[in-house]
């Protein structure tokens, strides 16, 4: 099996990085909308502050595994200083890429004792 290296130089993804990710899977989302659906999607168990989720949001830019938008709700709800993000089709490889790498993790953990079974 070939090794996309383009995706394996992003791994081991930042848990913060990740969490952008998943919350960008879904639909395009400003800032604040990403704390905020982290938090939801984590039970408030994970919450990122806004220089935690800038600092990591301009790093996933950089890497080309989140694009800034142009794309932008209707006027009536937006707000012109808010910036979009979109997650790219790299993005997409390497989030799926950092789940195989966990599933992994987690199957050795198994085979260890240390985690339990599937129920």
């Amino acid at each position: 099996m070939r090794r996309d290296t383009a995706v394996a130089e992003h791994l081991p993804l930042p848990g913060v990085s990740f969490h952008i990710l998943l919350s960008l899977l879904e639909e395009d989302r400003h800032g604040y909308a990403i704390i905020q659906h982290v938090a939801g999607r984590t039970d408030g168990a994970l919450r990122i502050g806004a220089g935690t989720l800038y600092r990591a949001l301009q790093r996933l830019v950089e890497q080309g595994l989140v694009a800034e938008t142009d794309t932008r709700p209707a006027p009536d709800r937006d707000d012109e200083r808010r910036r979009y993000y979109r997650i790219t089709p790299t993005g997409r490889r390497v989030a799926r890429a950092e789940v195989g790498r966990l599933a992994e993790l987690v199957r050795l953990a198994r085979a260890s004792g240390l985690a339990p079974e599937r129920a």
